[in-house]
């Protein structure tokens, strides 16, 4: 993972507890401005490191975008195809001896993958029986999000994200 080291427990690190051990430094209504307030702390030279972020009250939230037909499942299934297909279609377009066997290769690579794709979307649907017509995108949100630091360094970050709110 990106950024990620190895620290000992308890360091803020992979396997630290501070969700449960930490205090609470500052709380906010919206991830960006905890973001912010760590940020901030970084800026100032403090060990970000032994800091957390932890959203707190969290749910899960569907919306849902549309109704979900026969045609829709079979219409995105070969929208996702045509990219496969294209994608397989350039591949072995690789070793074609000529050009017009270059086009011919990518054409039909991008006719099968809307055709499986199709298929694919069309059956899938089917196989739920009706059970979820609709198609939507789901995320969890909190209600607030601490910053939470090591209980030792607590004092010095709530007198510099003091500073920040000023």
């Amino acid at each position: 993972m990106f950024g990620q080291q190895n620290l000992p427990p308890g360091a803020g690190g992979p396997g630290s507890d501070l969700a449960n051990t930490g205090t609470v430094i500052a709380s906010y209504t919206n991830y960006a401005g905890a973001q912010r307030a760590v940020d901030y702390l970084s800026d100032h030279e403090f060990p970000v490191e032994n800091t957390a972020i932890v959203g707190a009250d969290l749910r899960m939230v569907e919306n849902v975008l549309g109704r979900l037909t026969a045609g829709k499942a079979a219409a995105s299934g070969a929208a996702s195809g045509a990219w496969f297909g294209l994608m397989i279609g350039l591949f072995l377009g690789i070793f074609a001896v000529r050009a017009h066997g270059w086009l011919w290769l990518v054409l039909m690579g991008l006719v099968w993958g809307i055709a499986a794709g199709a298929l694919f979307g069309w059956l899938g649907y089917k196989a739920l029986g009706g059970r979820r017509d609709f198609v939507s995108t789901s995320q969890i949100v909190a209600s607030r999000y601490d910053v939470v630091v090591r209980p030792d360094l607590a004092e010095r970050a709530r007198n510099m994200v003091g500073r920040l709110d000023l």
